[in-house]
């Protein structure tokens, strides 16, 4: 009985990650789209928001800039900095991930 208490307890623990990732703040479709481009350019995995990709839907400009500037800042360690994008994203300890699209949180994560 102590022994599963403490693994409960353990796993309360490692549950409670330091986790963050970078997201689009809220903008027009076209400093996004901007934002996206970018990041998809200077070295974000954007491979997955390809049509039939695991993280082409939603299929909206914010979905695919999270997505992408969140790669960007993966791929680059969380360096600071790396999450600004011009003022347009920002870090949370939130998991942006949606249905079958896993937002990586860390660079071992994202590059395939």
């Amino acid at each position: 009985m102590a022994l599963f208490a403490l693994a409960v307890l353990l796993l309360a623990f490692t549950g409670s990650s330091s986790a963050t990732w970078c997201v689009c703040k809220e903008g027009s479709d076209a400093i996004l789209q901007k934002t996206l481009d970018y990041a998809c350019g200077a070295g974000a995995d954007c491979n997955p928001l390809h049509q039939n990709g695991p993280c082409f839907q939603p299929n909206t400009v914010r979905a695919h800039c999270n997505y992408a500037v969140n790669s960007y800042f993966q791929r680059k360690g969380q360096a600071q900095g790396s999450c600004d994008f011009a003022g347009t994203a920002t870090v949370t300890a939130s998991d942006p991930s949606t249905g079958g699209c896993s937002y990586p949180a860390s660079a071992s994560c994202s590059i395939w």
